[in-house]
C-alpha cells in the first residue's frame, strides 16, 4: 500500500517543479533516501518534518498528521485486532 505521506510529499514537490536532487540536500539526505520515503520503503525522521514543510511551502500540521497516520498503520497493519485497538485508542484520545 502506498504511503499517504510519501504520495503527498511527491505531489507537493512535483507541483512546485522541484527535483529530488534539489530537496534531498536541504534535508541532509541523498536523493535515493528521499525517493524511498516517497515510495514508502523508508520513513522520514520526525525532526525532518518541519524543515520539509517549509521547503514544500505547506502546513506542518498536514504533513505531521499524514506522517503519524503512516507510523500507526505500519505498527498495526498486520495485527488481527488492529481495528479494535485503534477504536480504543481513539476513545482515549477523545476523552483528553
Amino acid at each position: 500500500m502506498q504511503s499517504k505521506f510519501g504520495t503527498k510529499i511527491r505531489e507537493l514537490r512535483e507541483t512546485q517543479k522541484l527535483y529530488l536532487r534539489q530537496v534531498a540536500p536541504l534535508l541532509e539526505m541523498d536523493t535515493a533516501q528521499l525517493s524511498k520515503i516517497e515510495k514508502d520503503t523508508r520513513q522520514l525522521k520526525q525532526e525532518q518534518l518541519e524543515p520539509l514543510a517549509k521547503i514544500l511551502q505547506t502546513e506542518f500540521a498536514e504533513l505531521h498528521t499524514l506522517w503519524l497516520a503512516d507510523q500507526v498503520l505500519d505498527l498495526v497493519k498486520d495485527q488481527p485486532n488492529a481495528n479494535e485497538a485503534l477504536k480504543s485508542v481513539s476513545k482515549t484520545i477523545k476523552k483528553k
